[in-house]
């Protein structure tokens, strides 16, 4: 591949993860980043960050169950509006390794899933949620061959990751007036956390045509079992209950535990160069969200005693997420200005996981970058993004929960702004 074309792929790799990182549909925050193991040098390290800026703001909403909140549409204090979502940033870093002419080894840490909204316990929706905040770290190994077919080479790829997903959630479980003398002792709020770990796979292959710049590639990431999530309920901000189903957990912390899935996935990309010094580019990326329905929570001393579920009888919290499939598809030019300078530009959209109990809609991106590669060791990138989350609402939606998901409060949210901006340095020999 010519220094041009590396140049110009250079900031059109740094918008696939940008825009990845700035529409982040159910629990994603980066998802996988893979290409740095196609770098034609023996040796490549890769570092970065994205710093994400959403806009998401909640209006109309209505606490439907004013004896566990603030009250129905502000009544007895609380706002009907709020804005959720905090800014965030994402690293990410790799280094990969030619061990042969043909066999390539990448070593790399990301943060694939995540999500953080924090509208506050003064609103009348803090009986669904005050913050949430999920966490992820993923160390993967990912290592390929190379096969000479036709007038191009076909690798061979497969890969394993170690991960790890921790997070917790905190709401308002009952209205500290309804403690009488006893409200100014305690603030009515629970809180979920979390923690586990799991392992998994991908395999996949690409062929490529160095002289034109074209690679096609197609890589399976399969799903992460969690396996049991290990947790606490802690319930000390209410007082001491002598009935009600509440009454064994309340003013006490309870270890808890539940079973979760992280999502498969599949994704397409391919690249070519369409004239001197251009190069087009485009993905096409599916994530099984809709495994992550209703993730259920139960005491830890019932476990092997009774089933934990979200029809459980011993059923203690959920995470309601109810999530369907999400779909991401993008497209890109890139263009070298000279022999240190390129641009890149992509357009994406991304389909929106929520079924009604998410802000996550249709996102829209736009995004732009820079390469500089002062020498043929040293590239930097600069990148940002401009977009749009369309508008929705949430509510009342179906799940195989008794009684129901939704049910604590009603809220909409308009078309909101979202943008990004991403910095990334490489270093290769």
């Amino acid at each position: 591949m010519s220094k041009a074309i590396s140049t110009i792929l250079g900031g059109a790799l740094l918008l696939t993860s940008v825009a990845s990182a700035a529409q982040a549909g159910g629990l994603e925050r980066n998802g996988y980043n893979w290409d740095l193991l196609f770098d034609e040098q023996r040796f490549a390290s890769e570092a970065g960050v994205i710093y994400v800026m959403p806009d998401r703001k909640i209006k109309n909403a209505v606490d439907t169950n004013p004896l566990d909140g603030l009250g129905a549409n502000g009544i007895g204090g609380g706002s009907t509006s709020t804005s959720e979502t905090p800014d965030y940033a994402v690293p990410r870093t790799g280094v990969k390794v030619g061990l042969t002419p043909d066999a390539d080894c990448l070593a790399s840490y990301s943060q694939p899933w995540g999500v953080h909204t924090d509208p506050g316990a003064d609103w009348v929706g803090a009986n669904q949620n005050i913050e949430t905040e999920i966490k992820s770290n993923d160390y993967g190994l990912t290592c390929s061959y190379k096969f000479d077919v036709s007038k191009g080479q076909l690798r061979a790829i497969g890969g394993v990751s170690y991960q790890e997903v921790s997070g917790f959630k905190n709401r308002l479980v009952v209205g500290p007036a309804a403690f009488g003398p006893a409200a100014a002792l305690f603030d009515g709020q629970g809180k979920l956390d979390l923690d586990a770990d799991g392992v998994g796979w991908r395999i996949g292959a690409a062929y490529e045509i160095p002289e034109i710049a074209f690679r096609a590639s197609l890589i399976y990431n399969a799903e992460i079992d969690l396996g049991q999530i290990n947790g606490t309920v802690d319930l000390t901000g209410l007082p001491p209950m002598t009935s009600g189903p509440l009454a064994p957990f309340a003013n006490r912390i309870t270890d808890v535990y539940g079973t979760a899935t992280m999502p498969q996935s599949v994704e397409f990309k391919i690249q070519t160069g369409i004239a001197p010094d251009w190069l087009a580019f485009g993905s096409v990326k599916w994530v099984d969200w809709s495994v992550l329905k209703v993730v259920s929570f139960c005491p830890t001393s019932t476990k092997g005693i009774v089933a934990c579920g979200p029809t459980s009888p011993v059923l203690l919290t959920t995470l309601d997420l109810m999530f369907q499939d999400g779909w991401t598809v993008a497209a890109g030019i890139g263009h070298k200005f000279n022999d240190q300078w390129s641009g890149s530009a992509q357009v994406s959209w991304d389909r929106g996981t929520s079924t009604g109990l998410t802000t996550q809609t249709d996102t829209y991106l736009l995004s732009g970058g820079v390469s500089y590669t002062p020498s043929k060791n040293v590239e930097l990138r600069v990148g940002g993004a401009v977009g749009m989350l369309t508008a929705g609402s949430y509510g009342p939606t179906p799940c195989p929960k008794t009684g129901g998901c939704g049910n604590d409060v009603t809220y909409d949210f308009g078309d909101d702004f979202v943008s990004a901006l991403s910095i990334s340095g490489k270093v290769r020999f």
